[in-house]
């Protein structure tokens, strides 16, 4: 089931609504549990089982390492027995074809591959219930003995299938005890109609750029123009499908009295690609420094082994992002441009005009959701041949697109807008509040209008993350 589908917003959060806020608050998870798995088993019913699953050997795991936290190697040989279980159910469900496929390559066998459908967001779910084993371990958070309160944590729809990976920490007293008030319900709404609009009206149709252009057989006869002008339709499809996805997790979390920390703070305004991984998907990011980067010694060790930590957490974000090459490419991308800013270039950016640091940072940006786009390594080459040495490509294929591009115009203009906070920019000039509380409203009705009827008159369309 999606946010952005009818279903959902007539019928399927009404229905919740009512039920919810006339229950007495002792029944609210069981409630809001219930319903969590009606939305994941709306899409894949039996993945439901698998997801099950995890919640309950997790859920005695993590009594386990509680119970004998005054027993190290026992405590800490649980934690590794959790571990190897949520990464072994990645592996096989996400990363076995991946590696069977390399393996035969590699070794010029004929491994049979099995037909195994990917469950959706098992990354998010998986990396919410290993920040909880770890945090017990820790001792950072008090074990939850309440199964349907922790299955409500790794469940809750709102986050469930595309994030925020949200941390058992920040909501922890809230599992237990929340309120719901006039004002946070509304602003939840509030949040919700900004996400439903980035992903409608402006996702949508930058995705009808991209997709027809890189999912075409002729992808590889296209100008460099027509090539580029696809990618910046995919770096805004990316970052308006994701970032509205997390305005409406964000958005239905305060309608239930949950607060999820924010996952995107504007990444195209960025300076470096420093400042673009402190901007963009932040749950992720700090996910990978708090478990992975910072268990490793993170900077405070020799400059090689610094340098391995920095290697192996990119590895493994571009893993997480999908079982294919591009995106293992993708994240040593990253990994490679990082170390060149922190050892040679930082200083020089920083004495560089602004308007020259954020053609830089956007232009790296954008060569890195090419090689996240286009999963075939040649195909990939050929693109970046085309553009860098501005292929004229078919004049006639060309010619059709060009008068095909013009109708998108206005979703170019509200996606550099949207990428930019004049919001908040109008927000501190406007003083009269009356005025500005009319204002919002009336822009917010709109975007919900508008939402609607693109909602009516659209095709089905996915968002990007839920394959990951």
């Amino acid at each position: 089931m999606l946010f952005s589908s009818l279903t959902f917003l007539c019928i399927f959060l009404p229905l919740l609504f009512i039920i919810y806020f006339i229950s007495n608050d002792k029944y609210r998870n069981l409630i809001l549990f219930i319903f969590s798995l009606v939305f994941y088993a709306w899409g894949e019913p039996k993945y439901i089982f698998l997801m099950l699953l995890s919640i309950i050997v997790n859920y005695f795991l993590a009594r386990l390492i509680d119970k004998y936290r005054k027993r190290p190697k026992i405590s800490r040989s649980i934690l590794l027995l959790a571990t190897l279980f949520n990464i072994s159910l990645l592996v096989i469900f996400k990363y076995f074809n991946f590696l069977v496929d390399n393996v035969n390559a590699l070794l010029n066998l004929n491994i049979t591959m099995r037909d195994i459908a990917l469950p959706i967001g098992i990354s998010f779910y998986t990396f919410q219930i290993l920040s909880y084993v770890i945090d017990v371990y820790r001792g950072e958070v008090k074990v939850q003995k309440n199964i349907i309160s922790l299955g409500t944590y790794i469940a809750l729809f709102p986050q469930l299938i595309a994030g925020p990976i949200v941390r058992y920490s920040t909501i922890e007293k809230q599992l237990t005890r929340r309120t719901t008030t006039l004002d946070k319900f509304t602003k939840g709404i509030k949040r919700f109609i900004v996400g439903l609009g980035k992903k409608v009206i402006i996702a949508n149709n930058m995705a009808m750029i991209a997709d027809t252009i890189f999912d075409s057989s002729s992808v590889s006869e296209y100008s460099w123009i027509i090539i580029l002008v696809s990618l910046l339709a995919y770096t805004f499809q990316i970052y308006f499908d994701f970032s509205g996805y997390s305005d409406m997790a964000i958005g239905l979390g305060h309608m239930f009295g949950f607060d999820f920390e924010e996952n995107f703070n504007y990444p195209y305004t960025s300076f470096s690609i420093t400042e673009f991984w402190r901007r963009w998907h932040i749950s992720l990011s700090t996910w990978f420094r708090d478990y992975v980067y910072i268990p490793l010694g993170g900077n405070r060790c020799k400059k090689p082994r610094w340098l391995f930590n920095l290697f192996l957490v990119w590895l493994l974000t571009g893993l997480w992002h999908g079982a294919s090459w591009n995106f293992v490419l993708w994240g040593l991308y990253y990994f490679v441009i990082l170390i060149v800013e922190k050892l040679f270039l930082h200083k020089l950016l920083d004495k560089l005009p602004k308007l020259i640091r954020y053609i830089y940072a956007f232009i790296l940006i954008n060569i890195g959701w090419l090689i996240f786009r286009v999963e075939d390594i040649n195909t990939l080459l050929t693109l970046f041949k085309n553009i860098f040495t501005l292929k004229k490509g078919n004049f006639y294929l060309d010619l059709a697109h060009n008068y095909y591009l013009l109708n998108y115009i206005p979703y170019f203009i509200f996606a550099i807008m949207g990428s930019f906070p004049l919001v908040k920019w109008f927000d501190q000039k406007i003083k009269n509040e009356l005025f500005k509380t009319c204002l919002s409203d009336i822009l917010l009705l709109g975007i919900l209008g508008l939402s609607i009827v693109f909602l009516i008159t659209n095709s089905y369309n996915p968002f990007i993350y839920f394959r990951f």
